[in-house]
């Protein structure tokens, strides 16, 4: 990990009330629990921590976390 300089981040309290926040606006929205959690929270510290995120959005990053820049390799690739 130290060659591509990938550094470790652990979960800060904002990014864990922001996971539980969007967690919450999307079961009040008529999400199932059938997503999970840790989707927001990796989302959430995406926002936070890293301004990016590689992922196949399937919609519920760009509901959620309107900040947050999604880099989707199925649009982005050349």
């Amino acid at each position: 990990m130290v060659d591509w300089r990938i550094v470790f981040s652990p979960c800060s309290r904002d990014v864990a009330e922001l996971a539980g926040e969007m967690f919450r606006l999307y079961l009040d929205r008529g999400g199932r629990r059938g997503r999970i959690v840790p989707d927001f929270m990796i989302a959430a510290h995406a926002q936070k921590i890293a301004n990016r995120l590689l992922a196949w959005d399937r919609g519920y990053y760009r509901d959620y976390f309107l900040d947050l820049n999604i880099w989707d390799p199925s649009v982005n690739r050349k």
